[in-house]
């Protein structure tokens, strides 16, 4: 391909888990690829320096998604790396979980502070900064439809991140820009299997009927279909979760 037509991605979060497989997904389909971070720098970079290593393009950018100078710092990088930005993906959060009972508001503050106004503060990024024929994607749960006890604070900030994202979609009217939201249900993901036991990691994979948990590589497939070839889905929150009810 060559490299005036290579389509380049920003992957918020994208040094560990699903955001690494978003990554090397995308690097495999032939964009470039900016790779971010928050505080995983070396993750980061050891990741974008194998792409590189292997003939793609990458690079490692930081900032905190939530600080808008620090993010429009990370959109200039990528497009005086590459010239250009083409897809956002925005798999960056945190995960605190709590009844909503004893909810300490100190967590709650600090994971709405990354997953709504980070959210917020990327889309209103991208929205002014993605070239025509791009892709927004942010990342929302599967259980925002699921109601597990103690998930009611995430659930609450990624339930704005999908209103967002649908609002967003709209106004992009005539930019032939789509935006939409990836939903992934239970992802084994080292983060989400810590601490768990092998008994409540096979109850968790029964709630779907594929009977398995998801993979990072799993829901990299919906983030390329998005980013690439789906140009008629948009506005759409994408639930990646297998079939869990």
């Amino acid at each position: 391909m060559d490299t005036n037509d290579t389509r380049v991605a920003l992957v918020t979060g994208g040094s560990g888990g699903i955001g690494k497989a978003v990554v090397e997904k995308l690097a495999a389909d032939g964009y470039a690829v900016a790779v971010h971070f928050a505080g995983n720098r070396d993750g980061a970079e050891t990741l974008a320096t194998g792409i590189t290593g292997e003939g793609g393009r990458a690079i490692a950018v930081g900032g905190d998604v939530a600080e808008e100078n620090a993010m429009a710092a990370v959109f200039d990088a990528v497009e005086s790396a590459f010239g250009g930005l083409d897809v956002v993906v925005n798999t960056a959060g945190v995960m605190v979980l709590s009844p909503v009972a004893t909810m300490d508001l100190a967590e709650l503050d600090r994971m709405h502070r990354t997953n709504i106004r980070g959210a917020f503060v990327v889309s209103q990024l991208a929205a002014n900064r993605v070239r025509s024929g791009g892709a927004i994607i942010n990342f929302s749960t599967s259980v925002t439809r699921a109601q597990l006890p103690t998930y009611g604070a995430y659930a609450a900030s990624k339930a704005a991140v999908e209103g967002l994202t649908l609002v967003l979609a709209r106004e992009l009217r005539g930019k032939d820009i789509t935006a939409n939201t990836v939903a992934p249900g239970p992802t084994a993901t080292p983060l989400f299997l810590e601490g768990k036991s092998e008994e409540l990691i096979d109850q968790i994979a029964s709630m779907n009927p594929m009977n398995r948990l998801g993979t990072p590589e799993d829901v990299a497939e919906a983030v390329a279909f998005l980013a690439g070839p789906a140009r008629w889905v948009n506005g759409q929150t994408i639930f990646t979760n297998g079939g869990m009810a």
